[in-house]
């Protein structure tokens, strides 16, 4: 194990035995350098695996704190048990849904795959290409209105995250620029720095990304691509309206770049507006998965890639080992088929809506989007910082994501925190909003991180 690793593990063994706390502020590297007896380029890394392992965050201006304890999963819990302290743990960061009776339709449809001819197939390799029946299916879940991809033109990958992962090493070279929006889903960072690839933040408004700045950015260097959520975007929950949309498609038809285009929560809206595939058809890769739509545990990566760049894309899923398991791909294509994931996806924009319903009423100045979803976006009052909320939200035994998980660049970090909203029974998120509002409503000084 390298040096800096075991130096992190040390760093980590003194959260969980309690003697760095939430909130606690970690030396400045330099110091860190000194007290360890390590190379300041050591220490940097150190704290970047930290960053990377979600047991510090970093403020500009402020330094690097510990954040939240991680708790242990625990029964969900009930109102009363929201006192403080609390050794179960109310998930409000990660977003799974599911909803009663998927799992009994899902096994249903794995009957099926009983069939030794068709299991045998099922435990085969699989390609990035797909078989003839998945491309069919991929290709009818997909469709949206006023967009429908060729079934000869999705490719596959083992989930959502290797789908982006793949079309960002398509698009990307190693020490290339990739544009995202300036507050954006987290895990495009820990994929650009694998890949060797600098992300630039752009500017965004209540309409999404600002097709303007995305200009401004590729004219003070060359871009290689931007990755952008027009459909419910993460964590804003901002849907980019049909006008920003061929605004966009335009700057990036004059411009010659393409668009990785991130329509993994796109499902839950229904009527929404056609993708940004379906304007800029020659610039726009897009990439979804089934994960949301279904359970993580079981899913399937999709990309849709221009025909002059699906060679490129191809070669990048097969070089990253991100090519699907093919027992996954023939459960995922006859749940497709069969109407599952139809039944399924109907049922999670119900439950999107009530659970958004229940943000609105209890949580004071939430951004909550318009239509269904399974998070939101919270401003704090002035008085918190949000891994201080974060904290003072863990010793309540509720969980959240402090702004700064999100945001793309090296500005302050802001001032919010994401509530998920997918993971607890309605009753015990109630409860859970309720304890969060509490807690905004009062000041850190009434709220001790020990």
């Amino acid at each position: 194990m390298e040096d800096y690793r075991k130096v992190a593990d040390a760093v980590a063994a003194d959260m969980a035995a309690g003697r760095l706390r939430p909130g606690d502020r970690l030396p400045p590297q330099r110091a860190f350098a000194r007290e360890r007896g390590i190379a300041n380029s050591t220490a940097s890394r150190v704290y970047r695996e930290l960053a990377e392992r979600g047991l510090v965050v970093g403020e500009v201006g402020r330094g690097t704190f510990v954040r939240a304890a991680r708790r242990p999963a625990g029964p969900a819990l009930s109102g009363p048990a929201l006192s403080e302290p609390a050794d179960a743990r109310v998930d409000l960061e990660l977003g799974h849904p599911e909803t009663p009776g998927q799992n009994e339709l899902m096994a249903a449809g794995l009957e099926r795959l009983l069939r030794p001819d068709v299991l045998g197939g099922a435990l085969g390799p699989a390609a990035v290409t797909g078989t003839p029946a998945a491309r069919e299916a991929a290709a009818a879940l997909l469709a949206a209105p006023g967009w429908r991809p060729g079934p000869s033109g999705v490719l596959f990958a083992g989930n959502g995250r290797q789908a982006i992962a793949g079309a960002v090493a398509a698009l990307v070279p190693p020490g290339g620029r990739l544009a995202v929006e300036a507050v954006t889903y987290p895990v495009i960072k820990g994929i650009a720095a694998r890949l060797g690839v600098t992300l630039v933040p752009v500017e965004v408004d209540e309409h999404g990304l600002c097709p303007d700045a995305l200009a401004r950015a590729h004219r003070g260097a060359p871009l290689g691509a931007v990755y952008v959520q027009p459909t419910l975007h993460n964590p804003y929950g901002t849907t980019m309206p049909r006008e920003r949309r061929a605004e966009l498609a335009g700057v990036l038809e004059r411009l010659g770049l393409h668009a990785i285009e991130d329509r993994v929560w796109a499902f839950l809206r229904e009527d929404g507006p056609a993708p940004l595939a379906a304007s800029a058809a020659d610039r726009t890769v897009l990439v979804d998965s089934l994960s949301k739509r279904l359970a993580p545990g079981l899913s399937i990566g999709f990309v849709v890639p221009p025909a002059a760049l699906a060679g490129r894309v191809a070669a990048a899923l097969r070089s990253g080992a991100w090519a699907p398991a093919g027992f996954a791909l023939e459960a995922a294509s006859g749940w497709i088929a069969d109407g599952t994931v139809e039944s399924v996806t109907r049922a999670k924009r119900a439950d999107a809506a009530s659970r958004l319903r229940l943000a609105a009423e209890r949580l004071p100045g939430a951004a909550v989007p318009s239509g269904p979803s399974y998070f939101c976006w919270w401003d704090l009052p002035p008085r918190w910082r949000a891994e201080t909320f974060v904290a003072a939200a863990a010793r309540r035994g509720i969980a959240v994501t402090p702004g700064a998980a999100f945001a793309a660049g090296t500005g302050s970090a802001p001032r919010a925190v994401r509530v998920g909203l997918a993971s607890p029974p309605l009753r015990t998120l109630a409860a859970a909003l309720g304890v969060l509002a509490e807690i905004a409503a009062g000041s850190p000084e009434d709220t001790p991180v020990d």
